[in-house]
């Protein structure tokens, strides 16, 4: 989705999943001259790209507040909010988004600290951002309009994908399966190699086929229309290897139980870091 902006766009956290976002506005064809980074600890290689590129770092909240961005995105940390926010008060206006990436933090609080009024669009994206294959969870308050939601919708898709959701209060479980989930891959990956180790194999062949057998499978799942189960029945055959592991996978400890246990704790952390 092409970003289209006139009004300059501030980025305040150049961290991992900000610069991310930067690479993608970049080259998704935002002009640098309308991109500003709000960072005191700016990475050395996004302070690279900047300079490259010729994004502004310099640019004061008064500045910036004369200029009436067309959206601030918020990429810092959520426990650093309560410092950063009010400092950005001057930037609150009704052609202003905020759009917040910070886990936990609700529109309702980040609205308080912005002093009241702001559009907001509390957003979710995940680490594969930073290859293009992000997928973000995002929730509007009251006071964003439509050509607002439909920038948001674009400044994240520049990562990947983006899914909305009505109720915010669902927002702790899309931090739970998908903010969290790239993780739960990797460690499947990890689980995956151990079991080869096992069964006799040396460490790195066994990684080496674990972790290209779960690449390999994300990509199928990717470029296919079909849904996950079809594809996991297309590749059993009865009284195979694979339905022999799955019976295992599906039995008494089945691994869907062990999911949901582990996204629940996952949600439940979110909503108390939200507190």
């Amino acid at each position: 989705m092409a970003i289209d902006l006139e009004r300059p766009l501030v980025l305040v956290g150049a961290g991992k999943m900000g610069g991310a976002l930067l690479s993608g506005w970049l080259d998704g064809g935002v002009a640098p001259g309308l991109v500003a980074i709000r960072d005191p600890h700016l990475p050395d290689e996004v302070a690279a790209l900047a300079k490259e590129r010729g994004v502004r770092l310099d640019a004061s909240i008064d500045d910036l507040a004369a200029l009436k961005p067309a959206a601030v995105v918020l990429a810092v940390k959520p426990q650093a909010m309560p410092e950063v926010l009010p400092a950005l008060r001057p930037l609150v206006a009704p052609e202003t988004l905020f759009v917040s990436i910070a886990a936990g933090v609700g529109a309702g609080r980040l609205d308080e600290l912005l002093g009241g009024g702001a559009a907001i669009v509390r957003a979710m994206p995940n680490t594969p951002a930073s290859v293009g294959r992000g997928i973000s969870g995002a929730f509007a308050n009251p006071c964003v309009s439509e050509a607002q939601k439909a920038l948001a919708d674009g400044l994240l898709a520049a990562v990947g994908d983006a899914v909305w959701i009505e109720d915010e209060a669902l927002m702790d479980a899309v931090t739970a399966i998908s903010g969290s989930g790239p993780a739960y891959v990797f460690h499947m990956v990890e689980a995956m190699a151990g079991a080869g180790v096992a069964l006799g194999l040396p460490e790195d062949t066994a990684m080496r086929l674990a972790r290209a057998t779960v690449s390999g499978a994300g990509e199928m799942l990717y470029r296919s229309d079909l849904d996950a189960g079809t594809l996991r029945r297309n590749v059993t055959s009865p009284g195979g290897t694979t339905a022999a592991a799955l019976d295992v996978l599906m039995g008494g400890d089945a691994l869907s139980e062990l999911m949901k246990k582990a996204a629940l704790a996952a949600r439940d952390r979110g909503r108390e870091l939200g507190k």
